[in-house]
């Protein structure tokens, strides 16, 4: 029975909870008490503070909570860190509400904006209640994962909803909050109600803390000896989590039964990169590997496995469990100290709560073990120490090991100190910008006074307060001056000249400064295709690994050229300094940024930062793959991929069907493409959110992407691609290079060798311009079985009578989710 049809009618909130608590004993779902607590507080009509451990069914409360809000006819939202988690919230209220009943918006995914029950991140919220204020059309705010209303950069956007929106009732949920009396009182004060709190519970899961003193690999096999698997061994680096697991695989974690379930729950699944290959084989053995680097498939792959009690040992880092209901009995931290972007420091209460909270899931486990790695210098030194036993003149020999340069000291005291820790108090983080002075004003009445008393109430002090006010009024002063908005002496005082868009400040927020971006180029130009993607890449967010490696083989190639002009080490330093990864129209797009600022000053809130992915891969002729070898990218891939999807999706929303020309509408479908053979859970997961079905029982492996020869325009794009990659390496003469490509069907380095010398002798170089690489270029006859292709080479003199001859096997392209290129010929005409 669906769970709208136990609301009673008319409202009672008694009756509500009962008919809430035997929806769920027919699921197989006992409330606990924690969770009745709660639930009567919601239905009760109080705000709610709910900080208990991870496992004691917080996302139980949450539906609680919108089914209360739904039969009172209320409009309800749930928002959420990641996006991730809030599709993944969507589809499990989808399942129990309804389709028509759920809703979400996200930024780049808009689904049943109207619904009742909304599921969104938390800018969407915080940016709504911003332009509606008080009037917001929002009955009930359930704020998931609320502890990121600390975090410097976000944090605005989960307190702005709590400052703006005093008809909604508030349920604040996290494992890790600390004291938040202040909030629980300025929410009272704000909303009229009172604010209750449930924390401090025990777990339904008890947990065991150990220290282990033993090396790794010992207190590993110890766990799985004594049936404390599945393990979650925590890392703080991930070539970390991917070595450990690498030396994992001599051991033997599972049985040969278990290792024939796990091949058989793994199907055809394609492991399709180098890191894929290495998956294959631990996933294989038992091990799993999870972070954030990996592609999306294989961390569903992970997931799933260990959801079927597959896997007996996870490596990842601590980033695992997001949202993420992964039953694991044991967590081992290996350090109790992380990098954070700027230097080593210890773990605070709240990262080591949410840590050590995966440990030991409800449904799945009595009780839960956190095993803390002593340090390997201190493992080390207490052995020998043991092997000296009583006997002092041995123990006065013993020559301690050293703690490694830069060690930051941890031992037994700080686990300790760590377990019984409360998380640190929140500390309140507010912005004031341009969207949302502009969001403000738009509102209409007293955005002076609105604006002023949104800056008091918020959580900060009032040397806090006084630096936003200065920072409003200095953007004012910009808006003013750039005519955005104009002062009158009726009310309202302050206007907006120009109309906001509805999804202002929701969507890419220099998607407009792109579109004018776009209009100056010129149509002509064989680079306009390349050059509208370079627009687009500017706006999207960096992704620093690729960058960085940019730059690095940029500077060690600018190293090369140098040293063979001679220049000297220190001036070579110091020309080194302003090299950098490659930054395609960036005096261009900086300049007219500049001019566009003035009228829409707002785009100074956010950073044009041009870079060359996207373009750098089409230029280089490369596959993914290829790409990411080229980069030495292999732990990040799954982060080039999400990039890569990002700007496909940006290219296709935001540049004008005018603008599109037949290069760049090619461009496009080979890199929609290029992600749906890697990786198409992102593309499916896009196009599910704009045309949603109801969720079924999700496979263990995901399914396959659809052949890449079912495209017929991004095929030959693809067939394209491989042939001018090897019009590229034949211009720069590298003959090994093309026989390492060709040789295993057959046209290896001697025939690449004497063809090109033979080329040579007429011809003094080889184009690969726009024009060269065009599609005039490339003569295709498409069989049904075998596609047979000329590749003309771009001479000097416009002859155009050299080509590479090949064929394409269409079945075997199909199987590896590439165009099968293999070169017959290359000649003269």
């Amino acid at each position: 029975m669906p769970l709208l049809d136990h609301a009673p009618k008319p409202w009672d909130p008694d009756a509500a909870f009962d008919a809430f608590a035997a929806w769920s004993e027919e699921r197989g779902l006992s409330l606990y008490p924690a969770q009745e607590e709660a639930l009567i507080e919601i239905v009760s009509g109080s705000n709610l503070i709910l900080s208990t451990p991870t496992g004691t069914g917080k996302s139980l409360v949450a539906v609680g909570a919108h089914f209360a809000a739904l039969a009172q006819g209320h409009r309800s939202f749930y928002t959420a860190p990641i996006k991730a988690l809030v599709s993944e919230k969507f589809f499990q209220l989808v399942d129990i509400f309804g389709a028509e009943q759920v809703g979400m918006v996200t930024g780049d995914s808009s689904v049943n904006a109207d619904a009742p029950i909304i599921c969104c991140t938390a800018e969407i919220l915080a940016n709504l209640a911003l332009r509606k204020g008080a009037e917001a059309d929002v009955g009930q705010v359930v704020m998931d994962e609320f502890h990121f209303y600390a975090d410097p950069q976000r944090g605005w956007a989960w307190q702005v909803p709590l400052l703006t929106l005093p008809k909604a009732q508030f349920v604040l949920m996290s494992a890790t909050l600390g004291d938040v009396t202040r909030i629980a009182d300025d929410l009272s004060e704000l909303t009229g109600r009172p604010t209750a709190r449930v924390t401090g519970v025990g777990r339904p899961v008890p947990l065991a803390y150990e220290y282990a003193m033993t090396p790794v690999h010992e207190t590993i096999e110890e766990l799985l000896a004594t049936q404390r698997a599945p393990v979650y061994i925590v890392h703080f680096a991930q070539a970390a989590a991917l070595e450990r697991a690498q030396a994992l695989s001599s051991v033997k974690i599972v049985s040969r039964e278990q290792r024939d379930r796990i091949a058989e729950a793994i199907g055809d699944f394609r492991f399709t990169t180098r890191f894929g290959q290495t998956l294959s084989r631990l996933v294989r053995a038992g091990i799993g590997v999870h972070h954030a680097g990996m592609l999306p498939k294989y961390r569903r792959l992970v997931e799933q496995l260990a959801q079927q009690g597959l896997l007996r040992v996870i490596c990842g880092t601590d980033t695992l469990g997001v949202g993420i209901n992964v039953p694991i009995r044991t967590v081992l931290l290996t350090g109790l100290t992380k990098f954070d972007g700027q230097r080593m420091r210890h773990l605070t209460a709240r990262e080591f709560h949410q840590i050590a909270g995966r440990a030991g899931r409800a449904g799945y486990d009595t009780a839960g073990t956190v095993v803390a790695q002593a340090p390997e210098h201190e493992a080390e030194n207490a052995k020998q120490l043991a092997k000296a036993g009583d006997d002092p003149k041995k123990r006065r020999k013993l020559v301690k090991k050293k703690a490694p340069d830069g060690f930051v000291s941890w031992g037994k005291p700080s686990f300790e100190k760590l377990i019984d820790a409360e998380p640190e108090p929140l500390q309140p983080q507010m912005q004031v910008s341009h969207s949302m002075l502009l969001n403000v004003i738009g509102r209409g009445g007293d955005a002076f006074a609105d604006m002023r008393d949104l800056i008091r109430a918020s959580h900060g002090t009032w040397r806090d307060h006084l630096a936003l006010e200065r920072r409003a009024l200095a953007i004012f002063t910009t808006l003013r001056a750039a005519g955005v908005v104009e002062v009158h002496d009726d009310e309202p005082r302050i206007r907006l000249t120009v109309d906001l868009q509805p999804n202002f400040a929701l969507n890419q927020p220099l998607s407009p400064f792109a579109l004018a971006a776009i209009d100056m180029l010129e149509p002509a130009s064989p680079t306009h295709a390349l050059d509208v993607v370079s627009i687009i890449e500017a706006t999207l967010d960096d992704p620093r690994p690729i960058l960085s490696q940019q730059q690095f083989l940029a500077r060690g190639e600018a190293v090369a050229a140098m040293k063979a002009e001679g220049i000297e080490y220190e001036e070579r330093m110091e020309l080194l300094e302003g090299i950098t990864h490659p930054k395609p129209l960036d005096e261009l797009l900086t300049a007219a940024l500049a001019v566009f600022a003035q009228s829409q000053p707002w785009v100074s809130d956010f950073a044009l930062s041009p870079k060359t992915v996207v373009r750098d891969m089409w230029e280089r002729a490369m596959t993914f793959a290829d790409y990411v070898q080229h980069y030495g990218l292999s732990r990040s891939e799954g982060l080039v991929l999400r990039y890569l999807s990002d700007a496909y999706r940006a290219i296709r929303q935001t540049v004008p069907e005018e603008a599109k020309s037949e290069d760049l509408l090619d461009l496009i479908e080979w890199l929609g493409e290029v992600v749906r053979q890697v990786d198409s859970s992102l593309l499916d997961e896009w196009e599910e959110l704009l045309h949603p079905t109801a969720p079924g029982e999700a496979p263990v492996a995901p399914p396959p992407p659809p052949s890449v020869v079912a495209n017929p325009r991004a095929f030959r794009i693809l067939v394209r691609n491989e042939l001018f990659r090897r019009v590229q390496l034949a211009a720069l003469d590298r003959a090994d290079d093309l026989g390492e490509l060709d040789g295993p069907s057959g046209f290896g380095a001697d025939a690449w060798g004497e063809a090109l010398d033979a080329y040579f002798d007429e011809h003094g170089a080889i184009g690969t311009g726009a024009d060269a690489r065009s599609s005039r270029m490339l003569v295709v006859d498409e069989g049904a079985e075998v596609w047979e292709a000329q590749q003309i080479l771009a001479d000097p003199a416009g002859d155009h009578d050299w080509r590479i001859w090949a064929t394409i096997d269409l079945a075997a392209s199909a199987e590896a989710g590439a165009a099968v290129v293999r070169v017959t010929r290359v000649g003269r005409l």
